[in-house]
């Protein structure tokens, strides 16, 4: 299994985080990498994500949601084609911390093309879960 992880610290509550971060309405309006997000926050429910890494053309998904625990955890897994083939399980924690929110963005990938599709994508996929993060802190801190 081979995974991209990146975190930020946010000076907020994980309540007031969690607000941004489930909005998927709003995803347009402030989001970098993930430009367009629509479906329900709930276990089962299928979403419907474009993501758009950094110098990269976007891609549309239509992950299940499979965690959502109010202000603490939101994940999905999202599928190429059948399961086996390039799976991604995207996660998102929220804790409690010094400043506020620890906020960690990771997705484990699996399958038999993870190595390859990975070694494609891999980088401006994590650029893109940076710049996600840092829009995430500017806009929950400077709301509008």
């Amino acid at each position: 299994m081979r995974s991209i992880e990146t975190a930020i610290d946010i000076d907020a509550s994980p309540d007031a985080v969690w607000e941004v971060l489930t909005d998927l309405d709003a995803y347009s309006d402030w989001n970098p990498f993930a430009v367009e997000a629509s479906g329900q926050v709930e276990e089962g429910a299928k979403l419907r994500v474009k993501l758009k890494p950094p110098g990269k053309r976007a891609t549309v998904f239509k992950p299940k949601v499979t965690v959502v625990e109010a202000g603490a955890k939101f994940e999905w897994l999202g599928r190429l084609l059948i399961p086996g083939v390039f799976d991604g399980r995207h996660q998102f924690h929220l804790t409690s911390g010094d400043v506020g929110t620890h906020f960690v963005q990771r997705e484990e990938f699996s399958g038999m093309l993870a190595g390859p599709i990975l070694g494609k994508v891999g980088e401006g996929t994590e650029e893109g879960f940076h710049a996600m993060n840092r829009a995430l802190k500017a806009r929950v801190e400077n709301p509008t």
